[in-house]
Formats: structure tokens, sequence, C-alpha cells
């Protein structure tokens, strides 16, 4: 899962609003606004910190020399030297965050529905406004047909690409 910072407010809203219409919890109306943004919040402190590990698997590779193929490998190090999230765990991570907010927070009335049927639920909830990052790479990789795939070109090219394509589709 990627979570991109232009879609944490539609995720925080629907999650609270899917929660409250199925009975899961009870929120007043006048601080459903406040839930979703404890829940913007909890998004956006993760994407903070996922910079921050982006910014530290740099570093690591600079101090060590590795090349730019090594940085899956070297993020995935630095993300469990941390104890921070990657991949198919970032779903998992952020919904449970989110149900424990909901034990805590004043905003939430009451929480009828057990922490595993919650947690589910925000799961999917999360999984239904995932980007299908496989997609936006085909339609990338289709606007650059002419540069030689595997050169430091295409390497460059695609990252342009890319950036245009999360764009065009409000991811950034």
């Amino acid at each position: 899962m990627k979570l991109y910072r232009t879609r944490v407010p539609t995720i925080a809203r629907a999650v609270v609003e899917r929660l409250c219409n199925e009975g899961d919890i009870e929120v007043a109306l006048e601080n459903r606004e406040e839930l979703a943004k404890d829940i913007q919040a909890i998004l956006e402190t993760f994407l903070r910190r996922d910079q921050e590990l982006h910014e530290a698997a740099r570093d690591e590779m600079e101090r060590k020399g590795l090349p730019y193929d090594q940085y899956g490998k070297t993020r995935r190090a630095v993300a469990d030297s941390w104890g921070h999230p990657v991949g198919d765990e970032i779903g998992r991570y952020l919904s449970r965050q989110i149900v424990e907010n909901f034990m805590i927070t004043r905003f939430v009335d009451e929480v009828f529905s057990e922490d595993r049927d919650i947690y589910k639920k925000v799961l999917d909830t999360m999984k239904s406004n995932d980007v299908d990052e496989s997609a936006l790479r085909i339609e990338a990789r289709d606007r650059i047909k002419n540069v030689k795939e595997g050169s430091v070109e295409y390497e460059e090219a695609m990252n342009r690409a890319l950036r245009e394509v999360r764009k065009r589709h409000g991811l950034a």
C-alpha cells in the first residue's frame, strides 16, 4: 500500500462515515470532522516518518557507496531497525493506530463493535482508497517508449513521467 498525502482527507472522512453509518462507533455530528482530523494526523505523522525513512536510506546508501538498485533493500533494513512498516504492513499498521485512537479520543462517544471488526472495516476502507501503482507505472512507461530501458536517461524520463501521471491523477 502506498499512501499519498492528497488522499489523506478522503480516507479519514471515509473511515469516519463508514463506521458511524454502520453503527460501529457513535460520534456526535459536530465531532465527526474533528475525528476525521485525528485520523488525518495519524496518517500525516506516518507520511512524515516515511519521508524521514527515505532520507535515512539515501544517507545510508551514500555512506556505504551503494548503487541505486540497492535502495529497496537498504530502505527495508533501515525500516526494520526503526520498527517502521513498509509495503503490505502499512495498511495493517495504520488501521491498528486508528482503532487505538478511537479508544482514547474525546470525539468518539461510544464504541459498539469489537476492535477486530472495526480494524477490518478501517483496513477495507483504506484499501478501497489505495492507488494502483502498477497501473501508474504502465501509463508512465507508455509515455517514454522512445528511451532505451536500463539507461540513466530512462530512469530520469521514467521519474518525470511518473510525476506527470501522479499529478494528472491528483496524487501530487
